[in-house]
C-alpha cells in the first residue's frame, strides 16, 4: 500500500507540473525545422519532400488494405 501511495503522489506531482506549463502557455516543443505547421519556405527542402513522399506512400498502402 505504501508503494501505491508513493506512486500516486508522484504522478499527481508530475501532472501538476505539466498543468502549470499549460496554464502559463509556454510554446509547444518544436522540431529542428520549427514544427510541421511552421513551414514558410517557398520551396521545400529535400528532407521535407522525402517525408511527404513516405507519408503519401503509406496512405496509398493503407487505402489499398481497406476492404469493404
Amino acid at each position: 500500500m505504501g508503494y501505491f501511495l508513493a506512486t500516486f503522489i508522484f504522478m499527481l506531482i508530475v501532472i501538476a507540473i505539466m498543468a502549470v506549463g499549460v496554464i502559463f502557455g509556454r510554446n509547444a516543443i518544436k522540431g529542428s525545422c520549427g514544427g510541421t505547421g511552421n513551414c514558410v519556405c517557398k520551396e521545400k527542402c529535400d528532407k521535407r519532400k522525402k517525408l511527404e513522399a513516405e507519408q503519401k506512400e503509406q496512405a496509398i498502402v493503407l487505402d489499398s488494405n481497406i476492404k469493404i
